[in-house]
């Protein structure tokens, strides 16, 4: 049977092991933490939002991104000091933005088509997740944000995303529980919230059902393509027919081994995730997954009695520190949006997004025969992982024919 490596059991690569074993390929996962979903895919904001396909590949963000430099609370934060890597990172990312639109239109058909291959994967393994599918409700306090939204709009339409545009009224007849002022909003139906730690575990558990080999607590230490894949670890040599890398951050270095280039910077985002331990926090807390452009927060209801609340974007490197000043704008939100809500038991946490200069992730073949990539998603890991992870799977069998080979949906192009 034809082997397959799988470095990196976050959603994307476990995403990736399950589309490959329903090809017949004998997969093994390797991943340096000892369980599933240790990093990027432990507590994000926890939303499948195709309405979030929106590239940030926009000169309105580079003179954010100046204007906040100094601002150590605000929505994007960037280091400023120098390093080769951020550099050569930020000069493509300005080289992008002629290809915004194009780029988000892209996204957001990669988001549709991801849906279904998601809740398939959850129907036929009975994963429970707390999948809302009540929508994700985007709002605006100015004009300005307003108007720059319906542009939007236009773009996700593009790509095939129905929405609605609500007045301040039909806002408060969607979510009762939202206080503020504000002047509009766009609700689109067929975006939901979930929680992807729960999601990504039950899937590990999925795998090893259907035969996978799972070896977590392996640091993977060295890889060469050479008449197939060879992987080093623990001291332990292995050879593949092939492997596909799905290593969040740590994919630039593992594809420089491997002689290709994937160029991904870290973008740290934070959340917070509050115990709704009594019974007012849980009736004053929305159902509706929320999304606040201005402030660049997202919210998410778990169940009964957990609410998170995640964002912001920091270009610092590969540091993974939890800052209390980049926690607090999330919990004053919660204050202010939801005054009924406890934050008395809130447990904070950050991430490092792989985000590539377009904003698309890189997905396919690299230049030696037998590797590949599903990986760089950036903010969208979640959103977008089950349609790439399909992508990269039905590439993998059409360059290395395993026994045998299952014909399943196809879903858009990738970039």
């Amino acid at each position: 049977m034809t082997q397959i490596a799988v470095i990196g059991a976050g959603v994307t690569g476990l995403t990736t092991a399950y589309e490959l074993l329903d090809r017949g390929f004998e997969v093994t996962v390797f991943d340096r933490h000892r369980y599933a979903a240790m990093e990027t895919s432990f507590a994000n904001g926890g939303q499948l939002s195709a309405s979030n396909a929106e590239t940030w590949t926009q000169w309105g963000t580079v003179l954010k991104g100046l204007k906040w430099m100094l601002s150590a609370d605000a929505p994007l934060l960037v280091n400023p000091a120098p390093t080769l890597h951020k550099m050569r990172w930020m000069a493509e990312f300005l080289s992008n933005i002629p290809r915004y639109r194009a780029n988000t239109v892209e996204t957001v058909r990669l988001a549709i088509a991801a849906r279904a291959v998601l809740f398939e994967m959850a129907a036929r393994e009975g994963i429970d997740f707390d999948l809302e599918r009540r929508g994700i409700l985007h709002f605006y306090s100015n004009g300005k944000d307003l108007a720059h939204a319906r542009m939007v709009n236009g773009l996700l339409a593009a790509g095939g995303l129905e929405r609605r545009e609500l007045s301040p009224g039909e806002m408060r007849e969607v979510e009762p529980a939202l206080c503020g002022d504000f002047v509009g909003g766009f609700l689109t139906p067929s975006d939901s919230s979930g929680d992807i730690h729960k999601f990504t575990t039950g899937l590990a558990a999925a795998c090893a059902r259907r035969g996978a080999s799972l070896r977590f607590g392996t640091e993977v230490d060295g890889l060469e393509a050479r008449d197939g894949v060879r992987i080093v670890s623990g001291g332990r040599e292995e050879r593949f027919d092939g492997v596909v890398v799905s290593a969040g951050i740590r994919s630039r270095a593992f594809a420089a081994m491997l002689g290709d280039r994937v160029n991904i910077y870290p973008v740290k985002g934070y959340s917070i995730t509050v115990q709704l331990a009594d019974a007012a926090s849980q009736a004053a807390a929305p159902w509706i997954s929320l999304l606040d452009d201005r402030a660049k927060i997202v919210a998410s209801r778990f169940g009964k009695d957990r609410f998170r609340i995640a964002g912001t974007a920091e270009f610092n490197g590969a540091n993974r520190d939890i800052r209390a000043d980049r926690i607090r704008p999330l919990v004053e939100w919660c204050e202010k949006h939801f005054p009924g809500v406890s934050t008395e038991h809130a447990t904070p946490w950050a991430g490092l997004r792989p985000m590539t200069p377009s904003m698309l992730p890189r997905v396919g073949r690299g230049k030696r025969p037998g590797v590949f990539y599903n990986t760089g998603h950036g903010h969208l890991g979640w959103t977008l992982s089950a349609a790439t992870a399909r992508l990269v799977a039905e590439r993998v069998a059409g360059e290395l024919a395993p026994r045998r080979t299952e014909v399943r949906l196809p879903v858009a192009a990738a970039a």
